[in-house]
């Protein structure tokens, strides 16, 4: 490998994320794995979830929420803890930029920032409808999944990042490419904002 000039892959390092609350209420799966896109569904179904990116100054945490039926990623937070103030700022940016309609679902795990009071009487007070899948089952929210499995494997494994401000900058920049010109096979081979914008995809009601 040192004559050819090749080097295997470094693994990354790991960190958990979910831990679930035992002692938290149970909520039913409103999305039971059915991740197709849906034209004309615009925010009627929400999923999110919660990622980390190693830096040389600490871990930074990535809360995101995305729109099912386009793949949109229509509200996002960074911050350098897990505590529920950083999904509870996904969930509210996403409230602010899309304005959904009463009952919209949004679609989670059940690591304990999704199954706290203060994230549900959050939901509670813009309406949102929440869903949890199964402890430890990935593909209950894959599309999610899918999505960091992007972040990581186009951007953030692909260098080291020195300072958190750094990392920051490009995960922005990454989530508005994502959104306006990154091609997903499921809608069609077409970004979140050009299917959006062929559908002429109203908000639910």
């Amino acid at each position: 490998m040192r004559a050819a000039g090749i080097a295997g892959k470094t693994p990354k390092r790991w960190r958990k994320t979910t831990i679930a609350d035992p002692a938290a209420a149970a909520r039913a799966d409103q999305v039971r794995r059915d991740f197709t896109a849906d034209a004309g569904k615009l925010n009627a179904r929400w999923c999110g979830d919660i990622t980390y990116i190693g830096t040389w100054e600490g871990w930074l945490y990535l809360a995101t929420v995305i729109d099912i039926a386009s793949r949109r990623v229509v509200g996002y937070a960074i911050a350098d803890h897990l505590r529920t103030e950083l999904v509870a700022g996904a969930l509210s940016n996403a409230v602010a930029a899309r304005d959904p309609g009463p009952g919209v679902i949004f679609h989670s795990d059940r690591g304990c920032q999704y199954t706290s009071a203060a994230f549900a009487s959050l939901a509670n007070d813009h309406d949102v409808m929440l869903s949890h899948g199964r402890t430890g089952q990935c593909w209950d929210n894959a599309l999610a999944e899918s999505f960091f499995a992007s972040i990581k494997g186009e951007l953030l494994h692909l260098q080291a990042w020195p300072t958190k401000a750094a990392a920051r900058r490009a995960i922005v920049e990454y989530i508005g490419w994502y959104n306006g010109t990154r091609l997903h096979s499921s809608l069609g081979y077409r970004s979140p904002a050009e299917y959006e914008a062929h559908n002429k995809i109203k908000k639910v009601a």
